[in-house]
C-alpha cells in the first residue's frame, strides 16, 4: 500500500524536476537552430572528429554566463535591462534591446526556411507552404493566456524529440570510439579556423545567456506555486549541457558518415539526404525530425527573445502575457516569414546586417551581464565568486577576440 502511495509522489517529483529545467531547456532550444546544425555538420564533414573539443570550450563558457544570468533573474525583482538602465543609463539599455531585436529579426528567416525544408523534404511538398503554416502556428501560440507555460512544454517536447532523433541516428552510424575520444584533444586542422570561430560564436551565445534571466523571472511569475527556484542554477546548467550533447552528436554523425566519403555539406538538410544511401530513408527521416525540432524551437524562441527585449527596451516591460510584448514577438515571426517567402533564403544583406550588429553588440552584452553579476549592491551574497570572475573575464576576452576576427573577415 505504501509503495502505491510512493509512486504518484515520485512521478510528481520527476514532473517538478522536468519543468524546473524549463529556462535552461528553452535557452538550449533557441540556440540550437538550423544554422547551428549546418555549422556542426560542416565541422564533422570537413574535419572528422577533430573539432569536438570546441564544443566543450563553447559550452563551458556558455554555462558560466548562463549561471550568472540565472542568479540575476533569481535575485532581482526587475529585469536585467532595467538593472542596466539603472547602472549605465537609458541609452545603453535601449541600444542593447533594439540591437537584440534587429539580430533576431534578421536571423528569423533562417529558422522559417529550416522548418519549411524539414517538412517539405520529408513529405515531397513545397517548403513555402510549411513556412506559412508554422509561422501562423507560432503566432497562434501567443493567443494562449499563459504563453510561458505553453512555450516551456513545447520546448521540452521539441528538445526531447531532437535528442531522440540525433541519439538514434548516432546509434545507427556506429562512430569510431577511439577517434571520438581523440577529438576532445585540442587541435586546429588546416583551414578550420573559420568554422571554429563560427561555432564558438553561435554556441557561446551571450544573447541566449542574457535572456536566461528573463526566463527565470517569467517562471517565477507563472509557476510560483509549483516550481521553487532553489535549483535554478543547476537546472540551467543541465539545459546547456543538453545543448552540448546535441551539438556533439550531430558533429559525430557527420564525422562518421560524411568525412570518410569526402562529402561536403552546405546545409543541415544535405546532411539528412547524405544519410539515406547508407542507412535508408529511416535515418534521413530521423535527421529531418531533428531539423524540424531545431528549426521550430528556434523560430518560437528567437522571436520571443527579440520581442521581449524590444518591449523592455521601449519601456513596455518584459511580461510575456503583455499584449504589446506579444505584438513584438509576432512582428519578429512575420518579418522572418516574409523574408523567407520572398527570397526563399536568408539574403546576404540581412546576414551582413545581423553580423555587423552582433559583432559590436555581443561584447557589450557580455560586459554588462558580467558587471551586474559582480555588483554586490545588486546581487548581495549571490555576487560572482572569484572563480566565476576569472572564467567570466576569460569568456569576455574570447568574445572580444571573436568580434575582432569577424571584423577582419568582413573587411577582407
Amino acid at each position: 500500500m505504501l509503495k502505491n502511495k510512493e509512486l504518484p509522489q515520485k512521478q510528481n517529483a520527476f514532473k517538478r524536476w522536468l519543468f524546473s529545467l524549463g529556462p535552461g531547456i528553452i535557452t538550449a532550444a533557441l540556440v540550437f537552430g538550423p544554422s547551428k546544425m549546418t555549422i556542426t555538420s560542416k565541422m564533422g564533414a570537413d574535419f572528422g572528429y577533430s573539432l569536438l573539443w570546441v564544443v566543450v570550450i563553447a559550452i563551458f563558457f556558455m554555462i558560466i554566463f548562463t549561471r550568472m544570468s540565472t542568479r540575476i533573474g533569481s535575485v532581482s525583482s526587475v529585469s536585467l535591462l532595467s538593472l542596466i538602465r539603472q547602472k549605465f543609463g537609458n541609452k545603453v539599455a535601449i541600444a542593447i534591446g533594439v540591437g537584440i531585436f534587429l539580430v533576431t529579426a534578421s536571423f528569423q528567416a533562417g529558422n522559417s526556411i529550416g522548418v519549411g525544408i524539414a517538412i517539405a523534404e520529408a513529405s515531397d511538398t513545397n517548403p513555402l507552404i510549411w513556412v506559412l503554416v508554422f509561422n501562423a502556428l507560432g503566432v497562434m501560440l501567443l493567443f494562449f493566456r499563459s504563453f510561458y507555460k505553453l512555450m516551456e512544454k513545447l520546448m521540452i517536447t521539441l528538445v526531447a524529440l531532437m535528442l531522440f532523433a540525433f541519439l538514434t541516428t548516432l546509434f545507427m552510424v556506429n562512430p569510431d570510439v577511439t577517434e571520438t575520444a581523440r577529438g576532445f584533444i585540442p587541435s586546429i586542422p588546416l583551414n578550420s579556423m573559420g568554422l571554429v570561430i563560427a561555432f564558438t560564436a553561435s554556441c557561446f551565445s551571450l544573447v541566449g545567456a542574457f535572456y536566461q534571466s528573463y526566463l527565470v523571472q517569467e517562471r517565477k511569475r507563472s509557476r510560483a506555486a509549483d516550481a521553487p527556484l532553489e535549483n535554478a542554477q543547476s537546472s540551467s546548467t543541465t539545459g546547456i549541457i543538453i545543448l552540448g550533447i546535441m551539438g556533439s552528436v550531430v558533429l559525430i554523425c557527420a564525422a562518421a558518415v560524411l568525412n570518410p566519403q569526402g562529402i561536403k555539406v552546405t546545409s543541415a538538410a544535405e546532411m539528412a539526404k547524405a544519410l539515406e544511401p547508407l542507412f535508408g530513408s529511416y535515418a534521413a527521416m530521423l535527421f529531418f525530425v531533428g531539423l524540424f525540432g531545431a528549426s521550430f524551437s528556434s523560430l518560437v524562441g528567437n522571436a520571443t527573445v527579440g520581442g521581449t527585449l524590444l518591449g523592455d527596451a521601449l519601456g513596455y516591460g518584459s511580461n510575456l502575457n503583455t499584449k504589446i510584448v506579444k505584438v513584438f514577438i509576432a512582428l519578429v515571426m512575420i518579418v522572418g516569414a516574409g523574408v523567407a517567402l520572398k527570397f526563399g533564403k536568408l539574403p546576404l544583406e540581412l546576414i551582413v546586417l545581423a553580423q555587423s550588429v552582433t559583432i559590436f553588440l555581443v561584447p557589450f552584452i557580455g560586459m554588462a551581464l558580467y558587471l551586474i553579476a559582480n555588483d554586490k549592491a545588486i546581487m548581495g551574497d549571490k555576487v560572482n565568486k572569484t572563480t566565476t570572475k576569472i572564467f567570466g573575464a576569460l569568456g569576455l576576452l574570447l568574445i572580444i577576440g571573436l568580434a575582432i576576427s569577424n571584423v577582419i573577415n568582413m573587411i577582407n
